[in-house]
C-alpha cells in the first residue's frame, strides 16, 4: 500500500467533509435566522456579522460571505460541541439545530463578496514588510512556511480546511493566531496552525494579520 502524503490526506478530509443538505436543512429559512434569530435562543447573525456578511472591522467579527460552506459548518459544529472556544459563539451555535447550522453555512457561502471589501481601508504593506514576507515567502529558518501555500494566492482560501484570510479584520486574524498559540483553539487539520503559530512572535502575528486584512477582494457579485 502506497503511503498517503499530508496533502493527500487533507484533500481526502476536505472531500469527506462535503455532505449533501438534508431535506430539513433545505426547508429552513436561513436568511430569516440571520435577520431575526431562530426564536429558540440564537440571536440574529447580522448583529455581529453585518447585513451582507461582511463582518465588523472595529469589533473584529469575521466576514462570513462567500466562505466555503464546509468550513463554516465545521466551525459552527465545533462551537456547538465545545471543540472551538468562544463564549458568544458557543451559546449561539448550541441554540441552533444541526440542520440550522447546515442551512446557515450554505446561505453565507452563497452570498456575494460585499462591495466594501473590494477596496480595504488599510494601505497595502510594502512587498518587503514583515507581514508580506511571512505571508508570501514564510520564514523557513523557524519552520514557518508561507501562509499562501495553504490559504491560496493573496489569502483567498482553499477548500473546507483553509479559509480565506483576505477580507478578514486584522484583529480577528491576530486573535485566532494567538488562540492557536495559547492552546485555546485546537480545531485545525493535523494541528498545522498550532505548530506554526508557536514559531511566531507577537510582532509577527500583528504584521501578517495586517497584511491579509489589507488584501483587496474581487468586486461585488464575483466568486470568492
Amino acid at each position: 500500500m502506497r503511503p498517503v502524503s499530508p496533502s493527500g490526506l487533507l484533500l481526502a478530509m476536505a472531500l469527506a467533509s462535503v455532505t449533501a443538505p438534508s431535506f430539513a436543512a433545505m426547508a429552513i429559512d436561513a436568511a430569516a435566522i440571520t435577520r431575526q434569530g431562530n426564536g429558540k435562543g440564537a440571536p440574529p447573525c447580522m448583529a455581529c456579522h453585518g447585513v451582507d456578511g461582511a463582518g465588523q472591522t472595529a469589533s473584529g467579527n469575521p466576514r462570513l460571505a462567500g466562505i466555503n460552506a464546509g468550513y463554516l459548518q465545521k466551525q459552527l459544529d465545533d462551537f456547538a460541541s465545545g471543540a472551538r472556544s468562544n463564549p458568544i459563539m458557543q451559546a449561539n451555535a448550541t441554540a441552533l439545530s444541526e440542520d440550522e447550522r447546515h442551512a446557515l453555512a450554505l446561505y453565507y457561502s452563497k452570498l456575494p463578496l460585499p462591495p466594501a471589501l473590494a477596496k480595504p481601508a488599510a494601505a497595502l504593506p510594502a512587498a518587503d514588510s514583515l507581514g508580506a514576507q511571512l505571508a508570501t515567502r514564510g520564514r523557513w529558518s523557524s519552520g514557518v512556511p508561507a501562509c499562501v501555500q495553504c490559504h491560496g494566492p493573496g489569502g483567498v482560501g482553499v477548500g473546507a480546511h483553509f479559509p480565506p484570510l483576505a477580507g478578514q479584520p486584522s484583529a480577528y486574524i491576530a486573535a485566532q493566531l494567538m488562540a492557536w498559540q495559547q492552546g485555546t483553539r485546537h480545531n485545525d487539520p493535523l494541528q498545522l496552525m498550532q505548530h506554526l503559530s508557536a514559531a511566531l512572535s507577537a510582532q509577527d502575528i500583528q504584521a501578517v494579520a495586517a497584511w491579509f486584512a489589507a488584501q483587496p477582494l474581487p468586486a461585488a457579485g464575483a466568486a470568492p
